[in-house]
Protein backbone atom coordinates (compact mmCIF):
# COMPACT_ATOMS: atom_id res chain seq x y z
CA UNK A 1 0.00 0.00 0.00
CA UNK A 2 1.75 3.48 -0.83
CA UNK A 3 2.61 5.67 2.02
CA UNK A 4 0.34 8.88 2.26
CA UNK A 5 1.62 12.06 0.75
CA UNK A 6 3.13 14.33 3.20
CA UNK A 7 1.43 17.41 4.48
CA UNK A 8 3.71 20.88 3.79
CA UNK A 9 4.73 22.34 6.51
CA UNK A 10 2.57 25.61 8.03
CA UNK A 11 4.58 27.91 7.60
CA UNK A 12 8.30 28.29 5.47
CA UNK A 13 11.38 27.19 6.97
CA UNK A 14 13.50 29.86 6.03
CA UNK A 15 17.06 28.62 5.52
CA UNK A 16 19.70 29.81 7.45
CA UNK A 17 17.21 32.44 9.18
CA UNK A 18 19.71 33.52 12.26
CA UNK A 19 19.14 33.41 16.06
CA UNK A 20 18.36 37.21 17.28
CA UNK A 21 17.53 37.71 20.68
CA UNK A 22 16.54 40.91 23.06
CA UNK A 23 19.93 41.81 23.85
CA UNK A 24 20.75 42.71 20.12
CA UNK A 25 17.40 44.51 19.66
CA UNK A 26 17.83 46.76 22.63
CA UNK A 27 21.34 47.47 21.83
CA UNK A 28 20.17 48.89 17.93
CA UNK A 29 17.67 50.61 19.79
CA UNK A 30 20.57 52.22 22.14
CA UNK A 31 22.35 52.51 18.95
CA UNK A 32 19.54 54.57 17.29
CA UNK A 33 19.51 56.43 20.08
CA UNK A 34 22.75 57.58 20.80
CA UNK A 35 23.52 58.96 17.56
CA UNK A 36 25.88 57.38 16.47
CA UNK A 37 25.09 54.73 14.09
CA UNK A 38 28.23 54.34 11.80
CA UNK A 39 31.59 53.77 12.67
CA UNK A 40 32.09 54.42 16.13
CA UNK A 41 32.41 52.78 19.51
CA UNK A 42 30.45 49.45 19.30
CA UNK A 43 32.66 49.01 16.37
CA UNK A 44 35.83 48.75 17.92
CA UNK A 45 34.41 46.97 21.12
CA UNK A 46 33.14 43.94 18.31
CA UNK A 47 36.66 44.26 17.01
CA UNK A 48 38.31 43.80 20.34
CA UNK A 49 36.12 40.34 20.76
CA UNK A 50 36.57 39.28 17.66
CA UNK A 51 40.53 39.98 17.98
CA UNK A 52 40.56 37.95 22.17
CA UNK A 53 38.17 35.09 20.22
CA UNK A 54 40.49 34.28 17.63
CA UNK A 55 43.55 35.09 19.89
CA UNK A 56 45.19 37.39 17.41
CA UNK A 57 47.39 41.27 17.82
CA UNK A 58 44.71 43.13 15.19
CA UNK A 59 40.81 42.31 13.85
CA UNK A 60 39.21 44.95 11.40
CA UNK A 61 36.02 45.40 10.83
CA UNK A 62 34.62 46.02 7.40
CA UNK A 63 31.13 45.50 5.78
CA UNK A 64 31.45 42.00 4.42
CA UNK A 65 33.77 39.27 4.03
CA UNK A 66 34.29 39.91 0.57
CA UNK A 67 35.65 43.33 1.28
CA UNK A 68 37.65 41.22 4.24
CA UNK A 69 39.10 39.23 1.28
CA UNK A 70 39.88 42.21 -1.39
CA UNK A 71 41.71 44.41 1.50
CA UNK A 72 43.91 41.27 2.17
CA UNK A 73 45.11 40.57 -1.13
CA UNK A 74 45.34 44.51 -1.89
CA UNK A 75 47.87 44.67 1.11
CA UNK A 76 49.85 42.43 -0.48
CA UNK A 77 50.61 44.89 -3.13
CA UNK A 78 49.71 42.26 -5.96
CA UNK A 79 50.82 43.13 -9.69
CA UNK A 80 48.76 42.60 -12.48
CA UNK A 81 49.29 39.08 -14.33
CA UNK A 82 50.03 37.66 -10.55
CA UNK A 83 48.34 34.37 -9.52
CA UNK A 84 46.54 33.65 -6.22
CA UNK A 85 45.74 29.50 -6.26
CA UNK A 86 42.28 28.98 -4.82
CA UNK A 87 39.61 26.04 -5.33
CA UNK A 88 36.25 26.20 -7.67
CA UNK A 89 34.08 24.67 -4.77
CA UNK A 90 33.33 28.30 -2.87
CA UNK A 91 31.32 31.51 -3.57
CA UNK A 92 31.73 33.77 -6.35
CA UNK A 93 33.34 36.68 -4.01
CA UNK A 94 36.38 34.36 -3.19
CA UNK A 95 37.31 35.03 -7.24
CA UNK A 96 35.98 38.33 -7.46
CA UNK A 97 37.90 39.68 -4.54
CA UNK A 98 41.22 38.45 -6.72
CA UNK A 99 39.94 39.68 -9.82
CA UNK A 100 39.24 43.04 -7.93
CA UNK A 101 42.91 43.00 -6.53
CA UNK A 102 44.18 42.88 -9.99
CA UNK A 103 44.95 39.02 -9.98
CA UNK A 104 44.37 36.15 -11.73
CA UNK A 105 42.45 32.87 -10.23
CA UNK A 106 43.89 30.29 -10.65
CA UNK A 107 41.90 27.09 -9.65
CA UNK A 108 42.56 23.86 -7.92
CA UNK A 109 40.36 20.62 -7.37
CA UNK A 110 38.72 19.95 -4.10
CA UNK A 111 38.66 16.52 -2.14
CA UNK A 112 35.57 15.23 -3.22
CA UNK A 113 34.28 13.88 0.80
CA UNK A 114 36.27 17.82 2.59
CA UNK A 115 34.94 19.57 0.02
CA UNK A 116 38.11 21.51 0.41
CA UNK A 117 41.36 22.40 -1.71
CA UNK A 118 43.36 19.18 -2.37
CA UNK A 119 46.91 20.70 -1.04
CA UNK A 120 48.58 17.62 -3.24
CA UNK A 121 47.30 19.41 -6.84
CA UNK A 122 48.66 22.51 -5.58
CA UNK A 123 52.03 22.51 -6.93
CA UNK A 124 51.42 21.91 -10.38
CA UNK A 125 49.84 24.73 -10.46
CA UNK A 126 52.18 27.00 -8.94
CA UNK A 127 54.32 29.62 -11.50
CA UNK A 128 56.63 32.22 -11.14
CA UNK A 129 53.72 34.52 -11.33
CA UNK A 130 52.18 32.60 -8.40
CA UNK A 131 52.26 35.08 -5.21
CA UNK A 132 49.11 33.65 -2.57
CA UNK A 133 46.55 30.48 -1.61
CA UNK A 134 43.58 31.38 -1.11
CA UNK A 135 42.35 28.28 1.02
CA UNK A 136 38.46 28.22 1.81
CA UNK A 137 37.01 26.46 5.09
CA UNK A 138 33.95 24.61 3.42
CA UNK A 139 30.99 24.62 5.52
CA UNK A 140 33.40 25.14 8.87
CA UNK A 141 35.60 21.90 7.96
CA UNK A 142 38.89 23.03 8.31
CA UNK A 143 41.72 22.72 5.24
CA UNK A 144 44.79 20.48 6.10
CA UNK A 145 46.55 23.73 6.81
CA UNK A 146 50.06 21.52 7.74
CA UNK A 147 50.26 20.72 4.08
CA UNK A 148 49.05 24.22 3.13
CA UNK A 149 51.49 26.17 5.44
CA UNK A 150 54.28 23.80 4.08
CA UNK A 151 53.83 24.65 0.69
CA UNK A 152 53.14 28.34 0.99
CA UNK A 153 56.77 28.45 2.90
CA UNK A 154 58.29 26.47 0.22
CA UNK A 155 57.39 28.32 -2.05
CA UNK A 156 57.17 32.02 -0.13
CA UNK A 157 53.58 32.34 -1.16
CA UNK A 158 51.28 34.43 1.36
CA UNK A 159 48.40 32.69 2.32
CA UNK A 160 45.20 34.13 3.34
CA UNK A 161 42.24 32.19 4.75
CA UNK A 162 38.41 32.63 3.50
CA UNK A 163 36.93 32.05 7.06
CA UNK A 164 33.43 32.78 5.99
CA UNK A 165 32.29 29.25 7.46
CA UNK A 166 34.61 28.74 9.96
CA UNK A 167 34.34 31.62 12.94
CA UNK A 168 35.42 28.51 15.35
CA UNK A 169 37.04 26.18 13.44
CA UNK A 170 40.18 24.71 14.76
CA UNK A 171 42.89 22.94 13.67
CA UNK A 172 45.31 20.99 15.90
CA UNK A 173 44.34 23.36 18.14
CA UNK A 174 44.60 26.50 16.43
CA UNK A 175 42.08 28.75 15.42
CA UNK A 176 41.22 29.18 11.61
CA UNK A 177 42.60 31.97 10.08
CA UNK A 178 45.55 32.33 11.99
CA UNK A 179 48.12 30.49 9.87
CA UNK A 180 48.51 33.11 6.99
CA UNK A 181 48.77 36.52 6.93
CA UNK A 182 45.28 36.99 6.68
CA UNK A 183 41.64 35.70 8.00
CA UNK A 184 38.59 37.20 6.69
CA UNK A 185 35.54 36.43 8.22
CA UNK A 186 31.85 36.81 7.63
CA UNK A 187 28.89 37.81 9.64
CA UNK A 188 26.29 37.74 7.07
CA UNK A 189 22.80 37.24 7.48
CA UNK A 190 23.14 33.06 7.36
CA UNK A 191 26.54 32.97 9.07
CA UNK A 192 27.16 31.27 12.45
CA UNK A 193 27.81 34.86 14.43
CA UNK A 194 25.52 37.61 12.42
CA UNK A 195 25.77 41.42 12.04
CA UNK A 196 23.12 41.02 9.24
CA UNK A 197 26.10 42.21 7.35
CA UNK A 198 29.76 42.45 8.05
CA UNK A 199 33.06 41.40 7.94
CA UNK A 200 36.67 41.28 9.64
CA UNK A 201 40.37 40.78 9.00
CA UNK A 202 42.38 39.26 11.67
CA UNK A 203 46.02 39.28 11.48
CA UNK A 204 48.98 39.41 13.51
CA UNK A 205 50.76 42.38 11.05
CA UNK A 206 50.66 45.88 12.50
CA UNK A 207 51.93 47.13 9.46
CA UNK A 208 49.09 44.94 7.47
CA UNK A 209 46.58 45.76 9.89
CA UNK A 210 47.25 49.45 9.56
CA UNK A 211 47.57 49.24 5.72
CA UNK A 212 43.67 47.53 5.98
CA UNK A 213 42.11 50.26 8.15
CA UNK A 214 43.05 52.95 6.05
CA UNK A 215 42.05 51.31 2.75
CA UNK A 216 38.54 50.39 4.55
CA UNK A 217 37.27 54.21 4.59
CA UNK A 218 38.63 55.87 1.50
CA UNK A 219 41.92 55.71 2.13
CA UNK A 220 42.25 58.65 4.65
CA UNK A 221 44.60 59.14 7.35
CA UNK A 222 42.06 59.40 10.41
CA UNK A 223 38.71 57.17 10.32
CA UNK A 224 35.44 58.76 11.38
CA UNK A 225 35.39 57.89 15.05
CA UNK A 226 38.77 59.63 15.52
CA UNK A 227 37.64 62.73 13.36
CA UNK A 228 34.43 63.53 15.36
CA UNK A 229 34.97 61.95 18.38
CA UNK A 230 35.05 64.52 21.52
CA UNK A 231 38.62 64.57 21.89
CA UNK A 232 38.21 67.48 19.23
CA UNK A 233 37.75 67.30 15.20
CA UNK A 234 41.30 65.95 13.66
CA UNK A 235 42.01 67.11 10.01
CA UNK A 236 42.43 63.63 7.69
CA UNK A 237 45.01 62.91 4.61
CA UNK A 238 44.04 60.89 1.65
CA UNK A 239 47.34 58.80 1.57
CA UNK A 240 45.75 55.87 -0.70
CA UNK A 241 42.70 55.54 -3.09
CA UNK A 242 40.46 53.65 -0.60
CA UNK A 243 37.47 52.18 -0.70
CA UNK A 244 34.19 52.60 1.40
CA UNK A 245 34.32 48.98 2.91
CA UNK A 246 33.66 50.25 7.38
CA UNK A 247 31.02 48.43 9.69
CA UNK A 248 28.39 50.67 11.01
CA UNK A 249 27.95 50.56 14.37
CA UNK A 250 24.11 49.44 13.99
CA UNK A 251 25.99 46.26 12.38
CA UNK A 252 28.22 45.63 15.40
CA UNK A 253 25.11 46.13 17.85
CA UNK A 254 24.42 42.80 16.59
CA UNK A 255 28.06 41.82 16.89
CA UNK A 256 28.89 42.47 20.17
CA UNK A 257 25.65 40.19 22.09
CA UNK A 258 26.10 37.69 19.22
CA UNK A 259 29.93 36.82 19.68
CA UNK A 260 29.76 35.96 23.69
CA UNK A 261 27.15 33.13 22.63
CA UNK A 262 29.72 31.62 20.32
CA UNK A 263 30.00 28.15 22.09
CA UNK A 264 26.16 28.38 23.02
CA UNK A 265 25.27 28.19 19.30
CA UNK A 266 27.75 25.96 17.88
CA UNK A 267 27.15 23.00 21.12
CA UNK A 268 23.25 23.59 19.53
CA UNK A 269 24.28 23.28 15.48
CA UNK A 270 26.54 20.16 16.75
CA UNK A 271 23.67 18.66 18.50
CA UNK A 272 21.36 19.33 14.84
CA UNK A 273 24.28 17.91 12.89
CA UNK A 274 24.45 14.25 15.05
CA UNK A 275 20.53 14.29 14.59
CA UNK A 276 20.80 14.63 10.63
CA UNK A 277 23.46 12.30 10.82
CA UNK A 278 21.33 9.13 12.64
CA UNK A 279 18.23 10.32 10.90
CA UNK A 280 19.23 10.09 7.47
CA UNK A 281 21.13 6.80 7.09
CA UNK A 282 20.37 4.43 4.50
CA UNK A 283 18.62 7.32 2.65
CA UNK A 284 19.93 7.63 -1.15
CA UNK A 285 22.25 10.62 -0.29
CA UNK A 286 26.08 10.82 0.42
CA UNK A 287 25.84 12.38 4.29
CA UNK A 288 28.90 14.68 5.29
CA UNK A 289 31.73 13.29 7.01
CA UNK A 290 32.71 13.39 10.53
CA UNK A 291 35.32 16.16 11.47
CA UNK A 292 39.20 14.93 11.18
CA UNK A 293 40.71 14.17 14.16
CA UNK A 294 42.72 17.43 15.94
CA UNK A 295 40.09 19.65 14.13
CA UNK A 296 36.94 21.53 15.51
CA UNK A 297 34.25 22.07 12.53
CA UNK A 298 32.24 25.58 13.03
CA UNK A 299 29.15 23.36 11.65
CA UNK A 300 28.59 25.80 9.21
CA UNK A 301 27.12 23.89 6.81
CA UNK A 302 25.11 20.44 6.27
CA UNK A 303 25.80 19.17 2.96
CA UNK A 304 23.77 15.73 1.82
CA UNK A 305 24.71 14.60 -1.40
CA UNK A 306 22.58 13.06 -3.87
CA UNK A 307 23.15 9.77 -4.84
CA UNK A 308 21.34 10.45 -8.19
CA UNK A 309 21.95 7.17 -9.66
CA UNK A 310 20.10 5.49 -6.35
CA UNK A 311 17.43 7.80 -6.27
CA UNK A 312 16.44 8.47 -10.13
CA UNK A 313 16.17 12.15 -9.29
CA UNK A 314 18.35 14.97 -9.66
CA UNK A 315 19.00 17.05 -7.16
CA UNK A 316 17.15 20.23 -8.44
CA UNK A 317 14.34 18.01 -8.34
CA UNK A 318 14.62 17.03 -4.86
CA UNK A 319 15.01 21.12 -3.71
CA UNK A 320 11.91 21.46 -5.67
CA UNK A 321 9.98 19.19 -3.48
CA UNK A 322 11.38 19.66 -0.31
CA UNK A 323 10.27 23.91 -1.38
CA UNK A 324 6.90 22.16 -2.11
CA UNK A 325 6.82 20.88 1.75
CA UNK A 326 7.90 24.15 2.85
CA UNK A 327 11.68 23.37 3.78
CA UNK A 328 14.10 26.32 2.84
CA UNK A 329 17.44 24.82 1.17
CA UNK A 330 20.83 26.22 -0.28
CA UNK A 331 23.36 25.10 -2.54
CA UNK A 332 26.96 25.31 -1.66
CA UNK A 333 28.19 25.38 -4.39
CA UNK A 334 27.70 25.09 -8.56
CA UNK A 335 31.02 24.93 -9.55
CA UNK A 336 32.74 28.46 -10.40
CA UNK A 337 34.52 27.47 -13.42
CA UNK A 338 31.57 26.55 -15.02
CA UNK A 339 29.63 29.57 -14.34
CA UNK A 340 29.15 31.59 -17.63
CA UNK A 341 32.03 34.85 -16.73
CA UNK A 342 34.56 32.66 -15.18
CA UNK A 343 34.56 29.93 -18.03
CA UNK A 344 35.15 32.65 -20.87
CA UNK A 345 37.33 34.61 -18.77
CA UNK A 346 39.55 31.72 -17.40
CA UNK A 347 38.81 29.18 -19.87
CA UNK A 348 37.80 26.27 -18.28
CA UNK A 349 35.61 23.19 -19.75
CA UNK A 350 33.47 20.13 -17.88
CA UNK A 351 35.61 18.01 -16.59
CA UNK A 352 38.63 20.18 -15.76
CA UNK A 353 37.71 19.48 -11.69
CA UNK A 354 35.63 16.33 -11.62
CA UNK A 355 35.83 16.44 -8.23
CA UNK A 356 33.99 20.21 -7.75
CA UNK A 357 31.95 18.77 -10.45
CA UNK A 358 30.59 16.14 -8.91
CA UNK A 359 29.67 17.66 -5.97
CA UNK A 360 28.05 20.65 -7.72
CA UNK A 361 26.03 18.16 -9.39
CA UNK A 362 24.76 16.74 -6.21
CA UNK A 363 25.11 19.00 -3.62
CA UNK A 364 22.13 20.41 -1.19
CA UNK A 365 22.22 22.70 1.98
CA UNK A 366 19.99 21.51 4.82
CA UNK A 367 18.78 24.42 7.49
CA UNK A 368 21.16 24.46 10.51
CA UNK A 369 20.63 26.85 12.51
CA UNK A 370 20.64 27.18 16.15
CA UNK A 371 17.11 28.93 15.87
CA UNK A 372 16.04 25.73 14.72
CA UNK A 373 13.81 23.94 17.32
CA UNK A 374 13.60 20.19 17.79
CA UNK A 375 10.32 20.17 15.88
CA UNK A 376 12.06 22.34 12.88
CA UNK A 377 14.59 19.56 12.72
CA UNK A 378 12.29 16.81 12.86
CA UNK A 379 10.34 18.74 10.10
CA UNK A 380 13.26 18.37 7.82
CA UNK A 381 13.98 14.76 8.43
CA UNK A 382 10.48 14.01 7.64
CA UNK A 383 10.54 15.74 4.38
CA UNK A 384 13.95 14.31 3.41
CA UNK A 385 12.67 11.20 4.27
CA UNK A 386 9.72 11.67 1.84
CA UNK A 387 10.96 13.11 -0.82
CA UNK A 388 14.53 10.26 -0.97
CA UNK A 389 12.17 7.56 -0.29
Amino acid sequence: MKAPALKPRKEFLVFGSPLIEEAEIAEVVDTLRSGWIGTGPKVKKFEELVRAYKGVKFAVAVNSCTAALHLSLLALDLKPGDEVITTPMTFCATLNAILHAGARPVLVDCGRESQNIDPALIEKKITRKTRAILPVHFAGRSCDMDALTLVAKKHRLALVEDCAHAVETEYRGRKAGTFGEFGALSFYVTKNITTAEGGMVITDDAAHADKIKVLALHGMSQDAWKRFSDDGYKHYEVVAPGFKYNMTDMAAALGIHQLPRVERYWSRRQELWRRYDAALQGLPCFLPPPPEPETRHAYHLYTPHIDVDRLGKTRDQVLHELTKLKIGTGVHYLALHLQPYYRKLLGHKPGDFPNAEFISERTLSIPLSAKLTDEDAADVVEALRAVLR
